[in-house]
């Protein structure tokens, strides 16, 4: 039985059409319709739901040891009030799934993972973590509403003194009120727009939703839903976990290598990570040059050799073309490559590209 956010009802308010994901019911759209709201969030702002998503509070004296043995990323360096980007991997060198990290103090981090993955994910973390470190699934207590887009600065300018908002991309502040409610303001999201995530207790995510959309209407926001979100990413080139990565392929594989610390002393998959050697297969983009659409999982092909498949694909409302990305073998990456995607039996052909396919204006 499918979980609802304390949104759903005024999801329904709105005229959400409410669908099943990551075991919660949540709108797909409203009825604006997707191209709509994928465009308000690229030229003025949109808000989401995304209330389904995990978070696990890390304390204690060896939080920073635990999350150095049980992520890629190394967090040594990271002050207080920062956010970065990390994969946990299996022993093989798979991905159990992708995540941001924010640190509050020395001995205090918070996790936020992806909602499908999250009773997985905390099982994962607790199985591995140092003596001297707790974890505590908090996601049931949090709610959290992304406000994406050029505008959003303006709608929070509004509501929040200019101290209190973060300024640097991936940095956050905790204990923002926003009309009486105590809320945490990151500079993150999933849409490749300037724009923040609001985290809230759950009792105060409603009143926050009603007051952002208020204050929101005069610069052209909309609220947004899943359909918008994954169209977003898919143009910004950002990964999504159970596509882009799973527990068979390796973050290096999906180009998250930026993300992956191999001269930290170790952590659960180096070793693997290590002994595969050189890369054979990567992920690319694939601009679809033929007539159709690449969706995902749909092999592809130079001549009859196989040479991988794809793993997400749309067409993109801001670019009005279609677009995928792919993980296709080292020697098929070249940017100009021509690849043959098999769609339902029929053959399309497409182009190696850079898999980021929008890039907002640096003015923003």
């Amino acid at each position: 039985m499918e979980l609802k956010t304390p949104l759903y009802d005024v999801h329904v308010e709105e005229g959400g059409k409410i669908v099943p994901f990551a075991g919660y019911l949540l709108p797909v759209q409203y009825g604006t319709g997707v191209i709509k709201e994928h465009m308000a969030v690229r030229e003025a702002c949109g808000m989401f739901d995304v209330s389904h998503m995990g978070e696990v509070r890390f304390t204690g004296k060896t939080s920073l040891a635990t999350l150095n043995h049980i992520l890629t990323n190394d967090f040594s360096d990271m002050t207080i009030g920062k956010v970065r980007y990390t994969v946990m991997c299996n022993e093989h060198g798979g991905c159990v799934d992708d995540l941001i990290i924010y640190k509050f103090g020395e001995e205090e981090y918070l996790a936020v993972v992806n909602a499908a993955n999250k009773d997985k994910d905390f099982a994962h973390m607790k199985a591995n973590l140092l003596p001297g470190t707790e974890a505590v699934d908090i996601s049931d207590q949090v709610s959290e509403i992304a406000l994406q887009g050029p505008k959003a600065p303006a709608i929070l300018a509004e509501l929040v003194p200019a101290d209190q908002i973060p300024k640097g991309y991936y940095t956050a502040k905790r204990g923002v009120m926003i009309d009486g409610m105590e809320c945490m303001i990151s500079r993150t999201g999933y849409t490749g727009e300037l724009g923040y995530e609001i985290y809230t207790a759950n009792e105060n995510v409603v009143r926050l939703w009603k007051l952002l959309r208020k204050t929101g209407e005069p610069y052209g926001l909309i609220p947004c839903g899943l359909g918008a979100r994954d169209t977003l990413r898919m143009e910004a080139g950002m990964p999504l976990y159970g596509h882009e990565m799973d527990e068979e392929i390796s973050p290096l594989e999906a180009d998250l290598g930026f993300g992956v610390k191999l001269d930290k002393e170790e952590f659960i998959g180096k070793q693997a990570l290590v002994e595969k050697g050189e890369l054979t297969r990567v992920r690319v983009g694939l601009e679809v040059v033929g007539r159709g659409i690449v969706r995902d999982h749909q092999d592809l092909y130079v001549g009859d050799k196989k040479v991988g498949f794809s793993t997400s694909g749309t067409h993109c409302p801001y670019l009005n073309k279609p677009v995928a990305m792919a993980l296709v073998d080292v020697a098929y990456s070249e940017l100009g490559t021509e690849i043959e995607a098999d769609v339902r039996g029929r053959r399309v052909l497409c182009k190696v590209v850079p898999y980021v396919f929008y890039k907002r204006s640096k003015k923003q």
